[in-house]
């Protein structure tokens, strides 16, 4: 599946993909701000996370400028068929920030869950500290549901974590 938006290009990762991802996903700005990259970045984690790509729950896109062909980031969905629902999970690398690129793909993404997956519902969790991310969902039409307090440990500190949702009933394919 490849999904095209006017500045970008999101398409499943490949394995030549690797050095860009592990260049711009090992950044400490990145891993400070998400659950599940580490930092540093080891040798081989982005080839491990491309070779489980694409299962029926987990669809992961690497987010490329259509100009340049460039990695910007990744964006993935963790699906849920039996509730009709997914987690919309991403990164942009550190030169991409400000670009307005998670806005553009995230709206992208939602379309296919809504449009080709027929979910009902795609929610999203970011770091209380990271208010950026939040204002990206918020323009992807997600509703604030939430905070968590101290719900994750993040090398070694515990992160207030808040909760963002939109249901299918309530997208507007237009924003």
């Amino acid at each position: 599946m490849i999904l095209t938006t006017e500045r970008l290009i999101l398409r499943p990762p490949d394995l030549a993909d690797a050095p860009a991802i592990q260049r711009l996903a090992g950044a400490r700005e990145v891993a400070l701000n998400t659950l599940m990259i580490p930092h540093p970045y080891p040798d081989g984690a982005a080839e491990a996370w491309i070779n489980k790509q694409r299962t029926e729950d987990e669809i992961n896109f690497v987010i490329t400028l259509r100009e340049s062909g460039e990695l910007a980031g990744a964006m993935g969905l963790l699906v849920s068929r039996e509730h009709a629902r997914a987690e919309i999970g991403y990164w942009i690398g550190v030169p991409y920030w400000n670009r307005g690129y998670a806005t553009e793909a995230g709206r992208a993404v939602v379309r296919f869950a809504f449009e080709e997956l027929g979910l009902n519902r795609v929610d999203a969790e970011v770091f209380s500290r990271n208010p950026a991310s939040s204002r990206v969902l918020q323009k992807l039409g997600m509703r604030h549901e939430g905070t968590h307090r101290a719900h994750i440990v993040k090398w070694g500190q515990s992160i207030d974590v808040e909760s963002y949702a939109v249901l299918r009933a309530e997208w507007n394919s237009s924003l």
